[in-house]
């Protein structure tokens, strides 16, 4: 059951407000840099949500090294002020796994196409041996199910976009399944957290007008 809205009370008057009083960490997905959410971050500034991207490196950074970065980035960045973090895929798990030591936790956050247990696409990566080196020490913990299972759901408000522009039918690898080209919906899930679905492939779901407009709108009503 995909729910719309769940958890995020809209407050009418101040969806009007032409100003938020709030800034935007913004995490990108495995194998990228932050110049992929830069568009997403350009939409956010122009909205007056002002953002702060966040890099890493799976292929040369430790896994709890960059834990410990991005928690001095977000404590750095915003201070005492009121935030939003938006993650897209593996930087959703790195969200997921940074929030319990957040001292100033965020507004709210937003996953856009989070891996949230061991899918079929990491299965595969986990076994061929360039990939696997190109994964690093941060990629492989996602072909870890143990470490999937035992990743802590976030304590904050929050909402998962998931991409449903994949291949589907006789031919695709993920049969009738409502899939991005990387993840299906049911892949994307965490309990009692609502999920929009949106016409966007894994890759490029950071670029969706409907995704900014739907963080704005709720960053606006909180």
């Amino acid at each position: 059951m995909f729910a719309k809205d769940a958890g995020f009370p809209v407050n009418s008057d101040k969806l009007s407000e032409s100003k938020v009083n709030m800034d935007a960490i913004l995490i990108h997905g495995m194998g990228r840099t932050p110049a992929a959410m830069s568009l997403l971050a350009v939409r956010l500034r122009v909205s007056n949500i002002q953002p702060h991207l966040f890099g890493y490196s799976v292929t040369f950074e430790h896994w709890d090294e960059c834990i410990q970065r991005f928690n001095n980035f977000i404590e750095k960045r915003v201070k005492t002020k009121d935030y939003i973090i938006v993650g897209h895929s593996l930087g959703t798990v790195i969200t997921r796994a940074v929030l319990p030591g957040l001292s100033h936790k965020p507004k709210a956050c937003f996953f856009l196409a989070p891996p949230t247990l061991v899918s079929k696409a990491a299965r595969n990566f986990a076994h061929r041996g360039l990939i696997q080196l190109l994964m690093g020490e941060i990629g492989q913990v996602l072909a870890d199910k143990k470490f999937m299972e035992t990743l802590p759901v976030p304590n904050v408000p929050t909402k998962i976009y998931a991409g449903v522009a994949g291949p589907r039918g006789r031919y695709s690898p993920f049969g009738e399944e409502p899939n991005d080209g990387l993840l299906t919906v049911k892949e994307t899930l965490l309990p009692s957290v609502p999920v929009q679905t949106v016409p966007s492939l894994h890759t490029f779901i950071m670029n969706s007008k409907i995704v900014t407009q739907d963080i704005v709108r709720i960053a606006r009503s909180n």
